[in-house]
């Protein structure tokens, strides 16, 4: 009798130490920056985290801009970038947390050029769009479309797409004065499905509800569409790589096994399914 009661008691405080375990608290890992990487951060975070419940990752956008003061103030663990980091951004780093972030190369984009679906435009010269995201040519019927004004759709000047647009296609000149900033590129692409009259410009994976131009590199180049032969072959004028920066003190752990997830052939599968395009193999292994 004695020893039942023991057994049970044995029985009841093992149950009783297991209820006041505490759980391992999930790992939670932070990525803030390129509105571009938004959707492709949030789909990678989404197939992880169902494959390791016991890692929680947190996506917010805002802009590359954004991305790196919040890495440099230690506000997030991960950058999300649609450029390279600037020198000044890096120096900042370097004064913040004593060394250069580690750059990762996650994902290939070919920055699209956005139409209403009714415009009858279907192509357009690197050059010609120069001129009108400069204000130079003002009216559709200067690239052979209906007789009315252009309605120049940009982003915010922390964008990184937008300074990509502004140092490669405006060759760092100004955006026309009247040009309508939106918060991002979707809200971009919304204001130009709106607006027969509008042409905006934005990441290859939000396309729907517009045209994407074919974009020709000079006037006497075949138009180009932004696919991923024509991407990754850098055929498309208009293309570029997706990065993610890191504090190296901080690439190690699940911060660590997260970076080579992406950069792996299941990682890389999400960067196809959600509308950019994968790394070649040599580009993925650092």
């Amino acid at each position: 009798m004695k020893s039942h009661i023991y057994c049970s008691v044995l029985a009841i405080g093992a149950v009783a130490l297991a209820v006041a375990a505490p759980l391992q608290a999930a790992t939670t890992i932070t990525a803030k920056g390129s509105d571009t990487l938004v959707i492709l951060a949030q789909k990678w975070a989404e197939v992880y985290m169902r494959a390791h419940p016991g890692v929680k990752i947190q996506v917010t956008g805002g802009g590359s801009g954004v991305g790196f003061a919040a890495l440099q103030n230690r506000q997030t663990d991960l950058a999300n970038a649609s450029r390279p980091i600037k020198a000044r951004e890096i120096e900042a780093c370097i004064k913040a947390f004593g060394k250069r972030p580690t750059e990762y190369k996650v994902a290939i984009d070919g920055l699209s050029v956005y139409v209403n679906s009714d415009n009858p435009v279907t192509e357009v010269t690197v050059e010609q769009l120069e001129q009108v995201f400069t204000g130079k040519i003002k009216n559709w019927k200067e690239l052979g479309g209906s007789d009315m004004p252009i309605t120049v759709y940009s982003r915010e000047n922390s964008s990184g797409t937008y300074e990509f647009f502004k140092e490669h296609v405006l060759k760092g000149k100004d955006f026309v004065a009247s040009a309508q900033t939106m918060p991002g590129t979707a809200a971009v692409l919304q204001a130009v499905a709106k607006d027969k009259r509008g042409i905006g410009y934005g990441g290859a994976a939000y396309g729907a509800g517009a045209k994407h131009l074919l974009v020709k590199a000079d006037a006497n180049s075949p138009g180009i569409e932004p696919t991923e032969e024509n991407v990754v072959s850098q055929k498309y004028p208009i293309w570029r790589y997706l990065y993610i920066y890191v504090n190296p003190a901080l690439d190690k752990g699940e911060i660590a096994a997260y970076l080579r997830w992406i950069r792996s052939d299941e990682g890389q599968a999400v960067v196809k399914e959600v509308g950019y395009f994968p790394l070649p193999a040599h580009l993925r292994e650092k």
